[in-house]
């Protein structure tokens, strides 16, 4: 039976925090059991419902990766001349596949060239390895709907993690809500680890120019 990897992220556009990529190798009759576990687009879950299934994926299918990018190898890819947030995803998505080493390895595509994208992420992976890339491929695929629960929850735990350790709610992370906005303002300077450095949202709050991160 041929095996089938499913890849997808979580946490690319916050200013604050990790970016997680995750895949999860199943054989390609048992997508169908995903479903019917419950497994879907993990923005389609409650918190409650993502971390149920996140024990129940790591059980049921036959090897599973899970990659954090921390804020400061992100700003650190981000600020040099060759490498964007999609190409530093593609190297990621690339070693998960690697290290999954499925038949065919399906990827929720970042990029809005998927053809271009397909091309440079195949350029990475090993040789023989069927790659399909599609966006929103968590709503038509279970491998893939399963790697969005993993990184999702992986990312909420260490969002939960950074607000322990630092006694400070920063709220989601992301730079449209308010709570976020409002720490950022005022700790931009104090907690600099904390943050992507090389984003915009952060860059003008520090009266900086911001970097295109896309």
């Amino acid at each position: 039976m041929r095996t089938v990897a499913g890849c997808d992220d979580a946490g690319r556009g916050p200013v604050i925090g990790p970016m997680v990529i995750a895949g999860v190798l199943v054989a390609e009759d048992q997508q169908d059991a995903l479903w019917q576990m419950g497994v879907k687009d993990s923005k389609l879950l409650t918190p409650l419902q993502r971390e149920h299934l996140f024990d129940k994926i790591i059980s049921f299918v036959q090897k599973y990766v899970i990659i954090l990018i921390s804020p400061q190898e992100i700003d650190a890819a981000l600020m040099g001349d060759t490498t964007n947030l999609n190409w530093l995803e593609g190297q990621k998505f690339a070693r998960v596949i690697s290290q999954l080493h499925p038949d065919c390895a399906i990827v929720d595509c970042p990029s809005s060239n998927q053809a271009a994208y397909t091309k440079f992420l195949g350029s990475l992976i090993p040789a023989g390895i069927e790659l399909i890339c599609v966006h929103k491929a968590d709503t038509t695929y279970a491998a893939c709907a399963a790697a969005s629960i993993l990184a999702k929850v992986t990312r909420d735990r260490e969002i939960a993690q950074l607000k322990e350790k630092y006694h400070l709610d920063f709220g989601s992370g992301y730079p449209a809500d308010p709570l976020t906005q409002k720490f950022l303002k005022q700790h931009y300077a104090t907690y600099p680890e904390l943050f992507r450095t090389t984003w915009a949202t952060y860059k003008k709050v520090a009266g900086q120019k911001g970097l295109d991160q896309f």
